[in-house]
C-alpha cells in the first residue's frame, strides 16, 4: 500500500490574500474537495499579529492538510498527505485563482508502508 504526500510552495502571491483567513478557508475547502478528502472536526487556524501570516491545519480521515503563509515574502507552503493513493489536484491553478501565485512548485512523494522483504 502506498500513500502520497504533496509538498507545495507558491511564490508571487498576494500579501493581502496570505493574511486573509476567509481566502485560506476557501482555498482549503477547494483543495479538500478536489482531492476527495474528508475533514475530522474543525480546521484549526492561527493568525499571527500585525502583518503576520496564517498557519492552518486540517485533520483528515486520510491524514492532513497544512499551510503556513509568509505575506512578507509573498509565499505559502502547503503540505497534503493521503494514506491512500489518489490523483493530484491542480495546485497551480488553485493557488493562482485564490492567491494570485505566479510560480508554484509541487513535489510528489510516494509513502510506502510495507517494508521491503530482505531490507532493513
Amino acid at each position: 500500500m502506498v500513500g502520497v504526500e504533496w509538498i507545495v510552495e507558491a511564490h508571487g502571491c498576494s500579501p493581502d490574500g496570505l493574511r486573509d483567513l476567509s481566502v485560506l478557508r476557501t482555498l482549503f475547502a477547494a483543495l479538500i474537495d478536489d482531492l476527495g478528502l474528508h475533514t475530522v472536526g474543525e480546521i484549526l487556524w492561527h493568525q499571527f499579529p500585525d502583518a503576520g501570516g496564517i498557519t492552518g491545519l486540517a485533520l483528515l480521515s486520510e491524514s492532513h492538510l497544512t499551510c503556513h503563509t509568509f505575506p512578507e515574502h509573498g509565499s505559502i507552503c502547503l503540505n497534503a498527505f493521503s494514506c491512500r493513493p489518489r490523483p493530484r489536484c491542480d495546485f497551480e491553478s488553485r493557488l493562482r485563482e485564490y492567491l494570485g501565485a505566479q510560480r508554484t512548485i509541487v513535489r510528489d512523494v510516494a509513502r510506502d508502508y510495507i517494508a521491503v522483504r530482505g531490507g532493513a
